[in-house]
């Protein structure tokens, strides 16, 4: 994308959707607002330039892409997003994480909340669910592309590298894997918690296309997008390694795990909605 109006509208919508996300934390005192806002332009980029998808929220996605959520405690962004786009109405962000509520603090099933295919927030799972999605569509002739999110500290979770190396393997090459590598984890910073090295030779070793992207800078996002789908049926899975900075946006909340999950207090509140614009009205 090189048209800057069309950047500077994505912008926009993420500005909202950061105001979303301390807003609805904040108003139950509970939920994860630091991977939220450091994910945000990957949400944005995704639900409303990159993926083809219908709002109306067909269950078995024939002729669509399909998204899923590995690191299920950001739900946050995700809800926002889902809202913005129109798979339910913005109103119904009030309810987050409230007694009987369709958004809970994982994303669930049980409610059928349109645009969540499956529960997640069980570390190390989503690869694996979109490898399984990505192979459907292949037997099906369904030419449409699979994405995943997963958190950099869930890189320690094995079942990460068996489900990597079953995509080389298998040659699913109609996925685009993104981590966000944010350097942070609810412990600490990771590489206190337990390093990972060189992690994009480590995936480039189990036989992935790997390519790199500046998260928090959306024309550097959508360019890496784009460039990763013109990479998809050549034979290997794609994985995009995404840095951003967990609390992007909130100058307080920047580059700290602290903010990982911990709700702003009113003053807290107060401070972030002052340095994020609203574009989109508030709900």
């Amino acid at each position: 994308m090189k048209n800057q109006a069309d950047i500077e509208k994505l912008e926009k919508i993420a500005s909202q959707i950061r105001r979303d996300i301390v807003r609805m934390v904040h108003g139950v005192q509970s939920g994860h607002p630091g991977g939220s806002l450091g994910c945000t332009e990957y949400f944005v980029s995704l639900y409303f330039h990159i993926m083809k998808h219908d709002t109306s929220f067909n269950p078995h996605a024939e002729g669509e892409d399909l998204f899923f959520l590995s690191n299920g405690h950001i739900s946050p962004v995700w809800y926002s997003t889902l809202a913005r786009a129109g798979y339910f109405e913005v109103s119904e962000l009030a309810d987050f994480r409230k007694l009987n509520s369709r958004l809970q603090g994982h994303p669930a099933t049980e409610e059928n909340l349109p645009g969540i295919r499956i529960a997640s927030g069980s570390l190390g799972q989503g690869l694996s669910v979109a490898l399984g999605a990505a192979q459907t569509k292949k037997l099906n002739d369904d030419d449409n592309t699979v994405y995943v999110l997963m958190g950099d500290g869930e890189q320690q979770e094995g079942q990460v590298w068996e489900a990597a190396m079953y995509a080389a393997h298998h040659k699913v090459d109609n996925i685009i894997a993104t981590i966000d590598y944010n350097g942070q984890q609810i412990d600490g910073p990771v590489e206190e918690v337990m390093s990972l090295l060189n992690l994009k030779k480590k995936w480039e070793a189990f036989g992935w296309t790997v390519v790199e992207s500046e998260g928090n800078d959306m024309a550097s996002l959508v360019t890496t997008f784009e460039k990763a789908k013109s990479l998809c049926g050549q034979g290997k899975p794609i994985l995009n390694m995404m840095r951003t900075e967990m609390g992007q946006g909130v100058d307080f909340m920047v580059g700290t795990h602290k903010w990982h999950g911990i709700a702003p207090s009113d003053e807290d509140l107060s401070k972030a909605l002052a340095q994020l614009e609203e574009t989109l009205g508030d709900y």
